[in-house]
Parts: C-alpha cells; structure tokens; sequence
C-alpha cells in the first residue's frame, strides 16, 4: 500500500499544482488566461473564465492539495479524499471538452490521471475494507491479501 498511496500522492501535486496554477491564471486574466481566447466559451455558461478559474483553483487545485496532506494523516479518510479528487477530476474533463468542444491531448493526459486516482484510491479502500469495496467484499467473499 506504501506504493499506491506514494502514487496518489505525487499525484495530487502534480493535479494540485496544475489547478492552482491555470486557475490563478484565469482569475487574474479571465478573458484571455494563457492566451485562451474567451470565444472558447460560447457554448458554455460563462462569459469569462472567471467561475471556471475559481473552481479549478479550489476544487481540483485545493482540493488536491488537501488529498495529498490527508493521505500522509488519515488511513481512514486518505481512500475518500482521494476518489473524491480523482472524480472530480475526471468530470471536471468531461465537462470542459463538452463546454469548449474540443478535445486536446492535455484532456486526455488528465482524464487518465483522475481516472488512475480513482483506481488507486479504490484500492486504499480495498485494503483498510471501507464502504463501497466492503460491500464488494462482502457479496464476492473476497478479502484484501495482507
């Protein structure tokens, strides 16, 4: 498990550091952060990047940054925090591709790392038997191998 939760943490760094920084980005340019054109937005919600800037410095950018420090504190909540940001990070893609209508391999890059968080951080709940691998447990009569 050493293995799994160094992963995920270097993991959350990387996503942590990533969301703050095009976050940040778009709070202090919210029309052309990083030289995104705000034309990239016409079939979204927003007229800025302003709310998308926000939650990608909180959500995915904070909130990655809270997985990684509660992965080295909590055995019991490390598995959550982490499925949390691995999902949110996977949606967060999804919905941005719809938004922009377009998909750039940056988009696939960290669809695939939100998807390896939730991956491993299943398997944290695998091992420490917590809600939902404890069901799955429990219906197969499969047990983590210590």
């Amino acid at each position: 498990m050493k293995k799994i939760t160094g992963v995920l943490f270097i993991l959350h760094l990387l996503v942590g550091t990533g969301g703050m920084a095009g976050g940040f980005a778009c709070l202090i340019d919210p029309h052309s952060p990083l030289g995104a054109p705000v034309e990239m937005l016409q079939n979204s919600p927003f007229s800025s990047f302003l709310i998308p800037g926000i939650l990608l410095f909180s959500v995915i950018g904070i909130g990655n940054f809270i997985s990684a420090a509660v992965l080295t504190q909590s055995k019991k909540w490390s598995g959550y925090t982490s499925s949390i940001s691995g999902w949110a990070l996977v949606i967060w893609i999804i919905v941005q591709c719809y938004m922009i209508q377009s998909i750039v391999f940056l988009h696939v890059l960290f669809f695939c790392i939100g998807s390896i968080q939730a991956v491993l951080a299943f398997l944290l709940l695998w091992d420490t038997k917590q809600f939902p691998a404890s069901w799955i447990q429990k219906f197969t009569g499969t047990s983590p191998k210590n």
